[in-house]
């Protein structure tokens, strides 16, 4: 319990840090340049992180790096930048709290991870709240935005279930550059043909940049993979509740976004929702046990840090 508690809390980092993405990217960031702003945020992390492990891919984790990178990095990373520009702090991260239950269907699909009751109770809470808070603003939705954090949300959750399924075979520094680079050169030719020349930054925007390479990327997605490799990925999927959570907070108190009553509702919501499904079993849908001693087992044969 006190070794899951200490790895809920590291990958809780993470979400909290992708919340606060939203805002920098609003205020901070060049408009109109998603794909750049992608690259230029994957491709810095990921040598930042291949520094640290000094690790290159080897055999099939070329074209793995490659998938990984496209789900979880360059398409992720450009439609959440779309998302960033064209919907408010609090919309564009509540839309990606759905990702709990898409994660729970791809775990239990790819990897035989069956959610228990709790888990699943956590989820539907969780969505409710986010359903609350995204219909209900007093600011009207922008169709394409949500559009946009919908399909990042699901490509991620499928590429994330696909980070843990394979994730025995290297440690997670080199996994997660890996697939930073991967994901940032596979954008690389696509924003040099759609956007032209990269954008001209002032000191504010390379300031901004830095902090999303470093912190929003480098340092949450290192904490995340770490988490998925050690705990469920319902659990994981939970814990990203927190993203929403952290934009609202910066949405109301730093950009002046205003919530409707019934989005504080569904702002509680989600909070139970994190905290119901926190205490909930974990079952495989091979044997229907608790996988506190199957994760601890996976968890001493995969540490290789």
């Amino acid at each position: 319990m006190e070794a899951n508690l200490r790895w809920s809390l590291v990958t809780a980092a993470a979400p909290i840090a992708w919340g606060t993405n939203y805002y920098v990217t609003r205020e901070f960031l060049p408009a109109g340049h998603p794909l750049y702003g992608a690259a230029l945020r994957a491709l810095p992390a990921g040598l930042l992180l291949l520094a640290a492990c000094r690790k290159l891919p080897r055999g099939s984790w070329w074209w793995k790096s490659l998938l990984l990178g496209f789900l979880n990095m360059s398409a992720f990373f450009a439609l959440v930048y779309v998302a960033a520009q064209r919907l408010p702090t609090s919309a564009a991260s509540t839309v990606m709290a759905t990702a709990p239950l898409v994660m729970m269907l791809f775990a239990w699909a790819l990897i035989a991870e069956r959610p228990g009751p709790r888990q699943l109770a956590g989820a539907v809470l969780g969505l409710a709240g986010v359903s609350l808070m995204l219909l209900t603003g007093a600011v009207p939705m922008d169709a394409v935005g949500v559009a946009a954090s919908v399909t990042a949300m699901a490509m991620s959750s499928f590429g994330y279930v696909l980070a843990k399924r394979w994730s025995a075979e290297v440690d997670v520094l080199a996994s997660t550059a890996w697939q930073l680079l991967g994901g940032g050169l596979l954008l690389l030719p696509f924003a040099v043909a759609a956007e032209g020349p990269p954008p001209a930054l002032d000191l504010p925007e390379v300031l901004a940049f830095a902090y999303v390479t470093v912190v929003a990327t480098a340092l949450s997605f290192a904490a995340w993979f770490t988490g998925l490799r050690r705990l469920p990925a319902a659990t994981v999927g939970l814990l990203g509740l927190l993203n929403p959570v952290t934009g609202v907070l910066l949405g109301t108190a730093i950009a002046g976004e205003t919530l409707t009553l019934r989005q504080i509702c569904g702002f509680l919501l989600t909070l139970t929702g994190i905290l119901l499904g926190r205490k909930g079993r974990f079952l495989t849908a091979r044997n229907g046990r608790n996988s506190g001693r199957s994760d601890n087992i996976n968890s001493g044969l995969n540490c290789r840090q």
